[in-house]
């Protein structure tokens, strides 16, 4: 009898957000007795707050940054409380290393980076020669939980926000003179995983500039500590008092979860915030350059992608090894003003027949 599974949960935003219809796949084949511990980094921890499916986190990073969530840390933790079954999400050796020196009888994972020897339950990913061939990071979790007995589940993206969360959304639209309920077009301009991926602040600027005064629609420019000056200039760039950034307040994955459930449209670069618009099923513009869409498909029906590829694209680099940029630095500001017109236009004809005229008062749908 499995009584408890560790999960060793992915190491970004996005991924942690497509590992969502695994989770939900482990907690309905092995039912409340069984307790599950998500194992993952302290900042992707808050991802998954507000969501059902973990019992228990312990923070693992194996940077060693933090001693308390380090190798040694993590391991201890496995030798006080037995795990039956540990499951890898994460393609690293170390994690395997550890579940095998932890005691974790029963080790799941993929055979990738000299690891196979570590692990009890094999997949192998599907390649040719030595390429690695696209699956969507969705169905890459769930052939591993299906491996362990799991069986089909819808395969949508789900997250919560916390009341932490919405207060934390509640000051911010104070504070930038937004109305209770009202929602803006929330643009993330952002990409942790490197340059390649930004669309130029100008191209953000001249979307964001015209979706105030062609549209008439408030824009509220997302970011994270490390992108707070660009989106500062961002909003300072598009000249309209329709126009704000959240830069220069506490920010948080929280924050940004909750500003974009409350979202009419989100347009965004492909990352961390292009899967919590999926999650939270708000219409998403997402803009692709260097990665292959294949990799984070995530299976969001109201999601349009746009993209204007060189021939070198898609190279999934962090940065353009040509020095040109042209994947992102080609794509039309108004193709994607076309989208989002598309999108704000529609919603209106929506709340129209919903309402009877004029806009919805409440928040927009999505998990508390």
């Amino acid at each position: 009898m499995i009584r408890r599974i560790a999960v060793f949960l992915p190491n970004w935003v996005g991924d942690a957000t497509m590992a969502t219809p695994a989770l939900r796949s482990l907690r309905s084949h092995f039912g409340a007795t069984t307790e599950i511990v998500g194992i993952l980094r302290p900042l992707v921890a808050e991802v998954l707050d507000g969501s059902p499916w973990l019992d228990r986190v312990w923070h693992y990073d194996r940077s060693g940054g933090d001693p308390g969530a380090g190798r040694a840390a993590l391991l201890a933790h496995l030798r006080r409380i037995p795990v039956d079954l540990s499951i890898h999400f994460t393609n690293d050796f170390a994690s395997a290393l550890v579940a095998r020196l932890g005691g974790v009888r029963r080790r799941a994972g993929y055979v990738r980076n000299r690891r196979g020897f570590l692990l009890t339950d094999r997949l192998h990913a599907p390649r040719r020669g030595r390429e690695w061939l696209p699956v969507s990071a969705v169905d890459y979790y769930l052939d591993l939980v299906r491996a362990v007995g799991c069986g089909e589940v819808a395969t949508h993206l789900e997250l919560a926000t916390t009341p932490r969360d919405e207060a934390a959304a509640d000051r911010a639209w104070a504070d930038l003179g937004l109305a209770s309920g009202e929602r803006p077009v929330v643009l993330n301009s952002s990409g942790a995983f490197g340059g390649a991926k930004l669309w130029p602040e100008r191209s953000c600027a001249a979307l964001a500039g015209r979706v105030a005064r062609e549209l008439g629609e408030t824009v509220v420019v997302l970011c994270g500590p490390a992108e707070s000056e660009r989106a500062r200039r961002i909003a300072a760039a598009a000249a309209h008092p329709r126009v704000s950034s959240l830069a220069g307040r506490p920010l948080s994955i929280g924050l940004s979860k909750s500003v974009v459930r409350r979202a009419r449209c989100l347009v965004s670069t492909d990352s961390g915030p292009r899967h919590l618009g999926a999650a939270f099923g708000v219409p998403v513009v997402a803009l692709f350059g260097p990665t292959d869409p294949a990799w984070t498909d995530t299976r969001h029906p109201g999601e349009v992608r746009l993209a204007h590829l060189p021939p070198c694209a898609p190279c999934g680099r962090r940065e353009c090894p040509l020095g040109h940029h042209a994947g992102m630095e080609d794509l039309a500001v108004d193709d994607v003003f076309r989208e989002v017109e598309r999108v704000v236009v529609g919603g209106r004809a929506i709340d129209t027949a919903a309402t009877g005229g004029g806009r919805a008062g409440g928040r927009p749908g999505g998990a508390r």
